[in-house]
C-alpha cells in the first residue's frame, strides 16, 4: 500500500497547471457540444412541444443556471480531478462519493459511445457505403489519441473544432432570421405542435413542461470543467468562472438557431415531422449543397465532443487510481502520467479502450443506461453545497452564490420533476430509472465488500 501511495503522490505532481479560463472553456464547450445537441438532441424537444420547444428551452435554461451556481461554488471548494464524486466524497461522506464516481463512470464512458455511434448518421449522408460501428470505433480511436495529447494541445484542437461548429450554428441562424415565414413572437405567444393526423394543434403547457425536462440535457456538460482544476492555475477562480461562462455561451447557441428555425420553417408540420429536421431546414433554406456541409460540421461536432469527453473521463480514471479505488497494479497504471505531454495515459487509453468495446452494444440499450442516471449525480451536488455551507467544508471556497439556498433548492425540484415524468414514460424513463438503480446498487456493493474492507478509503489531494 505504502508503494502505490508513493508512485501516486510522484505522478500527480506531475500535472502542469498550464491552462486558464479560456482553455478550461475550450475544452468544456466541446463536451456539452452546442451543434450536436441543436441537430440530436433539440428535435427530441420539438417532437415533444412543437414550437413551443423555445418556452421548454427558456425553463431549462434558468433550470440549468441554478446547478451551474451550484458547480461553480463547489469547483471552486474543489477543483480536483475526480470532479463530483472527490466533491461529494468530501461534502457528504465516503459512501455517497462513491456512488456517484460509480454513476458518473458508467454515464461519460456510455455517453462516448452513444456519440461515436451517432457520428454514423451524418456520416452516412456524405460518404457512401460507411458502416456505423466502423465509424464509431474510428472515432473513438482518434479521439484517444488526440486526449494522450498535452491538454493545452487539446485545449486549440477543440478550440478549432467548436469554432467551426458555432459556424454551422450561426448558418441556421441567418437562415431562419433572413428568410422568416411568421412574426419574431409567434413561438412564444401561438406555440403549435404536431397534432393527429400531422396537423398542427396549440401547444399545451403540460408538453412543453414536459419538454423541458428533455432540455435540460441539451445543456449537460458546462460543470465539466471541474475536471481540469488540476491543470489551471489560481483553479478556484477560473474554473469556477468557466462553468458560468460555458452554460451562457451554451444557452444562447442553442436557443437562437431553434428561435430561428421556428420563425424560418415554411412548413412546420412537416418539419416536426421529420427525424432530421434542422438538417431538413438547411436543405430547404440553402439548398443541398449547404445541406451535406453541415452534416459534416456536425460530424466535426461529434468528434470534437468525443475528444473533450476523453480527456475528462481519463482524468477521473487518474483520480481513481490515485485515490486506490481498484487493486494495486490497476492503480499503479492509471496513475501514469506522459513525461512529455502531462496528461494520464494510460487512463486515457483505458478510456478508449472501454468505449470502443461499448460501440458493440445497442445504441438503444445505452441510452437507456444513460438517461435518468446524471440527475442523482446533479441532486447529490446540490445536497453538496448546502450540507457544505452548513458544516463550513465550502468555507474557503473562492466563489459563492448569490441568493442561496435557493438555487441548489429550486433545481432539486426540477430534478425531482425531471424523475416524475421518467416514472411515466414506460418506454424509455422507466427503465433507464431501473438501469440508474442497478448501477448505484453495484457501486454500494463495491464500495462495502472492497473499499471498507481495507479499511478507510482515503480521498487524497494533489499534492498527497
Amino acid at each position: 500500500m505504502s508503494e502505490t501511495r508513493t508512485d501516486t503522490a510522484r505522478v500527480a505532481a506531475a500535472f502542469p497547471r498550464s491552462m486558464k479560463t479560456v482553455g478550461v472553456l475550450l475544452i468544456t464547450l466541446s463536451s456539452v457540444t452546442p451543434a450536436s445537441s441543436i441537430f440530436i438532441v433539440v428535435p427530441g424537444v420539438v417532437e415533444q412541444a412543437g414550437s413551443g420547444a423555445l418556452w421548454s428551452f427558456v425553463i431549462a435554461a434558468i433550470a440549468s443556471l441554478f446547478t451551474a451556481y451550484v458547480y461553480a461554488e463547489l469547483s471552486s471548494a474543489f477543483p480536483l480531478t475526480g470532479g463530483e464524486y472527490a466533491i461529494v466524497g468530501r461534502t457528504l461522506g465516503k459512501l455517497a462519493g462513491f456512488i456517484v464516481f460509480g454513476v458518473n463512470l458508467v454515464v461519460l464512458v456510455l455517453n462516448i459511445s452513444v456519440v461515436a455511434l451517432g457520428l454514423g448518421n451524418y456520416l452516412g449522408a456524405i460518404l457512401r457505403g460507411s458502416s456505423l460501428v466502423t465509424d464509431a470505433l474510428g472515432c473513438v480511436v482518434f479521439t484517444t489519441l488526440c486526449a494522450i495529447l498535452n491538454v493545452r494541445t487539446n485545449a486549440l484542437i477543440t478550440g478549432a473544432f467548436l469554432l467551426l461548429e458555432l459556424l454551422a450554428l450561426v448558418v441556421v441562424t441567418v437562415l431562419g432570421f433572413l428568410h422568416p415565414a411568421r412574426g419574431w413572437l409567434a413561438p412564444l405567444t401561438h406555440p403549435v405542435m404536431l397534432g393527429g393526423g400531422g396537423h398542427l394543434i396549440p401547444a399545451s403547457f403540460g408538453a412543453i413542461a414536459l419538454a423541458s425536462s428533455v432540455a435540460v440535457f441539451a445543456f449537460y456538460g458546462y460543470g465539466n470543467a471541474v475536471y481540469l482544476g488540476e491543470e489551471t492555475h489560481e483553479a478556484p477562480r477560473h474554473v469556477a468562472r468557466a462553468v458560468m461562462l460555458a452554460l451562457v455561451i451554451s444557452v444562447v447557441s442553442q436557443t437562437l438557431p431553434l428561435a430561428a428555425m421556428l420563425r424560418g420553417g415554411a412548413d412546420l408540420a412537416s418539419l416536426f415531422g421529420s427525424d432530421t429536421m434542422f438538417s431538413e431546414f438547411v436543405r430547404q433554406r440553402g439548398g443541398p449543397a449547404l445541406g451535406t456541409a453541415i452534416n459534416l460540421a456536425v460530424a466535426l461536432a461529434i468528434v470534437n465532443a468525443n475528444i473533450a469527453v476523453v480527456v475528462l473521463v481519463a482524468r477521473m480514471l487518474f483520480s481513481s487510481g490515485r485515490d486506490e479505488v481498484w487493486a494495486a497494479p490497476v492503480n499503479r497504471f492509471l496513475t501514469r502520467v506522459h513525461p512529455r505531454f502531462g496528461s494520464p495515459w494510460a487512463a486515457t487509453l483505458i478510456t478508449g479502450l472501454l468505449a470502443g468495446a461499448l460501440c458493440f452494444v445497442p445504441l438503444n440499450l445505452l441510452l437507456v443506461m444513460t438517461g435518468t442516471a446524471i440527475v442523482v449525480v446533479y441532486a447529490a451536488l446540490c445536497i453538496a453545497v448546502i450540507v457544505g455551507r452548513h458544516t463550513g467544508a465550502t468555507a474557503h471556497a473562492r466563489y459563492r452564490m448569490p441568493l442561496f439556498p435557493l438555487p441548489p433548492l429550486l433545481a432539486l425540484i426540477v430534478l425531482a420533476y425531471v424523475i416524475y415524468t421518467n416514472a411515466l414514460d414506460p418506454t424509455v424513463g422507466q427503465k433507464s430509472l431501473i438501469a440508474t438503480v442497478i448501477i448505484i446498487v453495484a457501486s454500494v456493493t463495491y464500495y462495502l465488500a472492497i473499499l471498507r474492507r481495507r479499511g478507510e478509503w482515503v480521498l487524497r489531494e494533489p499534492d498527497a
